[in-house]
Order: structure tokens, then sequence, then C-alpha cells
């Protein structure tokens, strides 16, 4: 495992390897193992998850009924309650997942604390305000208008957002080895979205042979199912979760899983 330096953790300074079944300590599990829950380390890696997964929340309230500004100000809200509250301290291994866990606080707290959040005030403590460059209200725009109950689109959100999140370090790696346009043309067919022919189009416009092709696509889907599950690691308590997870949360957005 790679030791985290003095900034936040990251997905990255966590380590879960399929291969061998070794399972290091990861962001939600050092949550749960810190005999302080809010230790620096702890807070740190809960600061973390919570700025890569704070959308689904928001996505959630929304559902619930809310506008955008209160929808705004109570997922704020709710962060700062679970950062300054000490609502860690009562949460056990036996939560399992932060994704489970992150969906009951929040629920108990719209439930319990709304009157206490009316104290917190838009130009406050924004502490989401520099979490992502697209503003929220402007992504649950683009949501779709369905009859899909606010926990199912809290979860599909859930499922994007961690997708969205290994395509991009995905790319990246691509980019760092300066194979961006592999990468391009073959992401498509992680899920045979290119249906029959795909490989072997992309192979033409790549300038490769198709069997290269069909080579590279498996190191593609190879990686991402690695990257996948080093991210799906550092959000539940033991390496059993994990495959069950990975299953669910496709079942989610009505995709195959990886191999």
């Amino acid at each position: 495992m790679n030791e985290p330096t003095g900034k936040n953790p990251t997905e990255e300074d966590f380590v879960f390897s399929g291969a061998t079944g070794a399972f290091a300590t990861t962001l939600w599990s050092a949550v749960l193992d810190a005999k302080d829950a809010n230790s620096p380390s702890a807070s740190q890696a809960l600061e973390t998850l919570c700025r890569a997964y704070w959308y689904p929340l928001y996505a959630f309230i929304r559902r619930r009924g809310y506008g955008p500004s209160d929808a705004e100000d109570l997922t704020q809200a709710f962060f700062a309650h679970l950062f300054e509250k000490g609502a860690l301290k009562t949460v056990g291994r036996e939560k399992g997942r932060f994704r489970s866990f992150l969906l009951a606080a929040l629920t108990h707290f719209l439930n319990n604390e709304y009157q206490k959040s009316q104290a917190w005030k838009r130009g406050g403590k924004n502490l989401l305000e520099s979490w992502d460059a697209l503003r929220a209200e402007d992504r649950y725009r683009h949501e779709p208008v369905d009859n899909v109950t606010p926990e199912r689109l809290f979860e599909r959100r859930w499922a994007f957002t961690l997708l969205e999140r290994v395509l991009s370090q995905l790319r990246q790696e691509y980019q760092a080895g300066g194979k961006l346009a592999v990468f391009d043309e073959l992401q498509p067919l992680l899920a045979g979205e290119a249906g029959a022919g795909g490989t072997a189009s992309a192979a033409t416009r790549l300038g490769m042979h198709e069997g290269a092709a069909k080579v590279a696509l498996h190191r593609l889907r190879r990686r991402f199912g690695d990257n996948l599950r080093t991210h799906i690691a550092c959000t539940v308590a033991s390496p059993d979760q994990v495959e069950d997870e990975i299953r669910y949360l496709f079942s989610v957005v009505a995709l195959s899983p990886p191999l």
C-alpha cells in the first residue's frame, strides 16, 4: 500500500489486489478501523469519499421534493453534520458499505435535523463549492423525468459517478502512456456498445490489425476491472463485499459486470 502523505488520501493511496486476494486498509475501512472516528486520518478518508460521491445525495434530496436552494443548503449542512457532530461514533463495521451508511444517515438527517439545518445560510461555510466544476442543479436538470424513487435515483447516480471516476482515471493512464487514441476508440467497446464489427472498425481507424486491436481491448477491459475494484474497495469494509457490490451497481445501471 502506498502510504498517504500530508495531503488528503485518494483511492490511489489504497490498494486492493484481486489477483492475490490482498485487501489493504482502504478509505471506508480506515474510517471504521479508527479507534476515534474523528481522528485526522479517518476525517481525511471520509472527506475524500464525500468529495467523490456528494452528487448522488444532492439528487436524492431534490427527488424528495426540495427546491434547488434548499437542496444545496441541506447537502452542505449534512456534510457539516458528519464532519463536526461526531456522527461516525456510532458507526460499526456491520454497516459495511459506505453507500448504504451515507443514504441511511442522510435520510435520518432529513427526517430529524431539518430545523437545525435552517441555521445554515448560503454564503456561509460552502463545503461543496469547489467539489465539482459543474453545478449540481445543472446536472440534476439532465436527470430523466420518471417515477424513480429518491433511493433508486441515489443508487443510479452513485453507480454512474463511480463509473465516471474509473473511466476518467483510465483515460489519464492511457494519455500518460501516449495511447489516448487507443482509449478513445476502444472505450465504447467496454460494454459492447459498438455492435458487430466494432473491433475491426476501430482497428482500421487506429491503423492496426484487428488481432492487435482485440488484444488492446482485452487489456483495456482488464485495467477497467482492476480500477473498478480498487475504487469499490475504498467504499466497502471487507474484501468479500467487493464483487457483490460490483454486481449490484451494474444491475442498477443495467450493464454486465466486468470479468
